[in-house]
């Protein structure tokens, strides 16, 4: 461990920062296998030619309702060896069964993850939860040393409120939160927790506006850092890097440059297949996407042709 666990606020606070994605995970088309090859070439290409700051894996993005234990632990190796010192990693420990969390979460903290993330869980018959999410987070807080960011999406049944999320951050380990929420709560949040949680949210469209006036210092995390960006076409990166140094006119002309980039991707994305089509506009980046496992649908013929289409209308530089 690079802290313990009464260091993790103060850790993160330093090193949290910049642009971070969420990894899909590839599949080989033929036996559905964990394309592990494919994973380490991605993450090498996202930290190498991309410039990405953070890892999310084996996320929701990542598919990891689909993934065995062992799968997902070795998804947390591979990312380790990959990223090789140069970005930094968060390792999703999200599950219904507490174990299972644990398990993972000790397991990330062994082979070297910065952080681990952990998902609100679907609290069955519940009406009001704040007492149980607080024992429930910090129960697996005391099993590990390493720092946790929080994750609160309408996913759960549920929203944690930023009174709730404030009480979660004096848990010593909690670091950071990835809140899915409307902008009105986590600009709440923000006010309430700033000093002692990093407030972040998936939404690259508010990234730019939440540097400049809430004065967030991460993006954590979805997948727009690899899939609007190119090692020839590196606007996100540029308008952020433009946002922190305060060249905030500069940064927002860069910002808006990839509206079109951003329509392309929103206009083609088949409403039951977003893993399906992040995987296939990876592929024709010449990433590594591969397929997806049921019960997730695959692209028709005519819907990948869009995503072509779009891509080279979309004025995203591919070489």
């Amino acid at each position: 461990m690079k802290y313990s666990r009464t260091e993790a606020k103060t850790y993160a606070r330093t090193n949290m920062k910049g642009i971070w994605a969420a990894a899909l995970t590839p599949f080989r088309a033929g036996d559905l296998a964990m394309d592990e090859t494919g994973l380490a070439r991605n993450i090498d290409h996202w930290v190498g030619k991309l410039g990405i700051d953070g890892l999310f894996i084996a996320g929701k993005q990542g598919e990891f309702f689909a993934m065995s234990i062992a799968e997902r632990k070795r998804s947390f190796e591979i990312a380790v060896e990959a990223v090789g010192g140069r970005a930094a990693t968060i390792m999703s420990c999200s599950d219904q069964n507490m174990d299972t969390v644990i398990e993972l979460a000790r397991h990330a903290q062994k082979v070297g993850a910065d952080y681990i993330v952990v998902h609100a869980p679907v609290l069955h018959f519940l009406k009001a939860q704040d007492e149980t999410l607080l024992a429930y987070y910090s129960h697996i807080a005391r099993q590990v040393d390493v720092g946790i960011a929080l994750w609160s999406h309408p996913d759960s049944g549920y929203l944690m409120s930023p009174q709730l999320c404030a009480r979660l951050a004096e848990i010593p380990n909690v670091v950071a939160i990835k809140y899915s929420v409307p902008r009105a709560m986590y600009a709440e949040l923000t006010r309430l927790a700033g000093d002692r949680l990093i407030v972040s949210t998936a939404s690259e469209e508010e990234w730019f506006d939440n540097i400049v006036e809430l004065k967030w210092q991460v993006y954590l995390c979805s997948n727009p850092p690899f899939l609007f960006q190119t090692a020839a076409d590196r606007r996100m990166r540029e308008y952020t890097d433009l946002a922190f140094a305060g060249r905030i006119d500069d940064a927002r002309r860069v910002r808006d440059s990839l509206e079109p980039v951003r329509e392309a991707f929103k206009r083609t994305r088949p409403a039951e297949k977003p893993h399906a089509h992040a995987k296939f506009w990876q592929d024709c980046l010449g990433q590594t996407g591969g397929a997806v496992r049921p019960p997730m649908l695959g692209l028709t013929g005519p819907e990948k042709k869009a995503i072509e289409d779009a891509i080279a209308g979309s004025g995203l530089k591919l070489r």
